[in-house]
């Protein structure tokens, strides 16, 4: 169990301190790809450097831009939206709109298949990345740890940061989907969902269809730790074939409680207003 929550920062794990982990530290770098050399997650100016916290025996990656690490996210969507043999590549952060011009947000990633000879594009999908939020102050850990950087950081410190599944599932994933996941179905292009696979355990068991009649691949990866180099490498873990209507349906209907608890609650509720005399039921479930 990790006695402080800063499973990699900068790019690599606490315990790592070669020369390469220290430059990227000490620089306040990013080896993943970020529009910068600089990390600049929250603020440019201050970035929080951390990519990834320990959640209970996982490292849970709070920085989409984690996800970039050799760019197998977009090899792996390329195999799947195109035959093989395409000729692809990639365009980041492209802007949706509506029938109504109307903006339906930015799509993280649009890979493109284009002919060699014209240029011409064949085909595209969407790549949309999540990472998880994060509740709990984990800028405090943060800063007290790059005060004096150690491999044997402890941190016990007050509203300890933990993974927040369900905000960034029903806040940011679902929305995103349903706006702009409508569009590109609408549109008969393929859909792809880079997450963690802790993150997609979270989420209700989505009904699997074969590759070949899917709408969206979900690609769960985890970071496993090599003790050779002593870093944390991004990998494919599995791939979850969906249609849309079937997805976006199971995740978005709650599950059904018992309704005698809400009627309970509705009926305590009515008491503190009024007094109810005995011969009239307490409650329609008494009928």
């Amino acid at each position: 169990m990790a006695t402080q929550p800063l499973a990699e920062v900068f790019g690599f794990p606490i315990s790592n301190e070669s020369k390469r982990a220290v430059h990227y530290r000490e620089n306040r770098l990013c080896p993943f790809g970020n529009v910068c050399p600089n990390c600049t997650k929250d603020k440019a100016d201050a970035p929080l450097g951390v990519c990834s916290v320990f959640h209970d025996d996982d490292r849970v990656i709070t920085c989409p831009v984690r996800f970039r690490e050799d760019w197998i996210i977009i090899e792996n969507a390329a195999k799947f939206a195109f035959p093989k043999g395409s000729t692809w590549t990639s365009l980041s952060e492209i802007r949706l709109v509506d029938a109504e011009g109307q903006a339906a947000g930015n799509i993280d990633y649009v890979v493109v298949s284009y002919d060699k000879g014209s240029g011409d594009i064949l085909d595209f999908a969407s790549v949309e990345v999540q990472g998880v939020y994060i509740s709990g102050n984990l800028r405090n850990a943060f800063e007290e740890y790059m005060r004096e950087p150690k491999s044997d950081f402890e941190w016990r410190g007050k509203n300890y940061p933990h993974p927040d599944y369900l905000s960034s599932s029903r806040k940011r994933l679902i929305p995103q989907m349903l706006t702009k996941g409508g569009i590109f179905k609408a549109w008969g292009k393929k859909q792809c969902v880079v997450i963690q696979q802790s993150f997609y355990n979270t989420l209700p068991s989505l009904p699997e269809v074969p590759q070949e009649d899917a709408d969206i691949a979900w690609f769960l990866y985890d970071l496993v730790y090599d003790p050779n180099d002593h870093q944390n490498h991004l990998t494919l873990v599995k791939t979850v074939y969906t249609e849309f209507t079937q997805a976006l349906n199971t995740v978005i209907t709650p599950k059904v409680g018992d309704m005698s608890s809400f009627v309970n609650l509705l009926q305590s509720k009515l008491e503190e207003k009024r007094p109810i005399s005995p011969e009239v039921p307490k409650t329609i479930l008494d009928r």
